[in-house]
């Protein structure tokens, strides 16, 4: 919860609470990380008792860690009270002792990109914005340093829960809540058109993730059969109706590099087509895996000609790294511990 959100549930249940109380309570489980309610600042005896009784506050159990040694990256599968089993990931930063956590959004999912591990699931369910926050609690509380990114961007698509996301999103960035700066927070979607029409015209501040992988509609309506519901037209005027909405910054677009997929001419074409002007930075992802489910990675050669024809887009271009894949803590591989929880071992 926000602190307006906390004084309405409490008026909801006949108890008036004033929003300086709010914080204090918020700060103390969120911000602070704490289970009781003994808090610094006091608070009426009334609202500490009214909260202790009205709301619920189970933490989420911590199954199992997965530690990669090569790279730091550590996964943590989550179990919710109803048996829901769902994953985050502690991403190390360049700066020392500082990371971001990347959050699920959904349990499963439902867009079944080609590519995917966690598309191969189904959606069971969504997750709660409560399930996300106590996610990003879990992790920092354990973290060696501060956590000051989010990006949700692991199991789920979040712009299909849409409404939980942004309020995840938005408790993470108060200053009672996360404590982290809402353009830290990145939001990833496989483009879904009226929801980023939504997002651009809320005027969030979080930073949008669009995984494009390809802007050949036939071929990405192969790989991401989401697709097939927007025309990648109507994809690219959304972006670019993001971009004009915004003073700053760049809408960066994912790309999942597939060797002899999605790499050649007609895909530079066509992002000059539909994005001549628009302030891009383009993220480029290995596929993790190599051979496996008809994917492999790109070679370099290949990897290194798409780079030099991308140039032509005068748009910043980085090859992003995908870490924790000797852990299944990679980009994609976030549904291992569903599928098979024995391959992470608990530290």
């Amino acid at each position: 919860m926000r602190p307006p959100d906390l004084v309405a549930a409490l008026e909801a249940r006949g108890v008036a609470c004033a929003e300086v109380e709010a914080r204090r309570v918020l700060a103390h489980v969120i911000s602070d990380g704490r289970g009781d309610l003994e808090l610094r600042k006091p608070i009426r005896r009334v609202v500490r008792e009214a909260v202790d009784r009205e709301l619920e506050r189970t933490p989420l159990e911590i199954v199992e860690r997965a530690t990669d040694d090569f790279d730091g990256f550590v996964k943590y599968l989550f179990r919710s009270p109803d048996g829901a089993l769902h994953e985050a990931v502690r991403i190390p930063l360049h700066k020392q002792d500082r990371f971001t956590v990347c959050l699920s959004s959904q349990v499963g999912c439902a867009m079944r990109c080609d590519f995917c591990a966690t598309g191969r699931l189904g959606l069971t369910r969504n997750l709660r914005a409560w399930e996300m926050v106590a996610a990003l609690r879990a992790v920092r509380d354990e973290a060696p340093g501060r956590v000051t990114g989010a990006v949700f961007m692991g199991q789920g698509e979040p712009f299909h829960n849409y409404d939980e996301v942004i309020q995840a999103a938005r408790v993470l960035s108060e200053p009672c809540g996360g404590r982290i700066s809402a353009e830290a927070i990145s939001i990833s979607t496989v483009g879904l058109v009226p929801q980023i029409r939504r997002f651009t015209k809320e005027g969030h501040l979080f930073r949008l993730i669009v995984s494009l992988t390809s802007a050949v509609p036939e071929r990405r309506q192969r790989l991401l059969p989401v697709a097939g519901r927007f025309a990648i037209e109507d994809l690219a005027a959304a972006i670019r109706e993001h971009d004009q909405s915004r003073k700053s910054g760049r809408v960066t677009v994912a790309w999942v590099l597939l060797g002899g997929v999605n790499h050649d001419d007609a895909e530079v074409r066509r992002l000059v087509e539909l994005f001549d002007g628009v302030r891009l930075r383009l993220n480029l992802i290995d596929v993790n895996g190599d051979g496996e489910d008809g994917y492999r990675r790109a070679t370099d050669e290949e990897r290194k000609a798409f780079f030099t024809d991308l140039q032509v887009l005068g748009a910043p271009i980085v090859r992003r790294y995908s870490g924790g894949a000797n852990r299944l803590a990679a980009c994609g591989m976030l549904a291992a511990a569903r599928t098979s929880p024995a391959q992470l071992s608990t530290e």
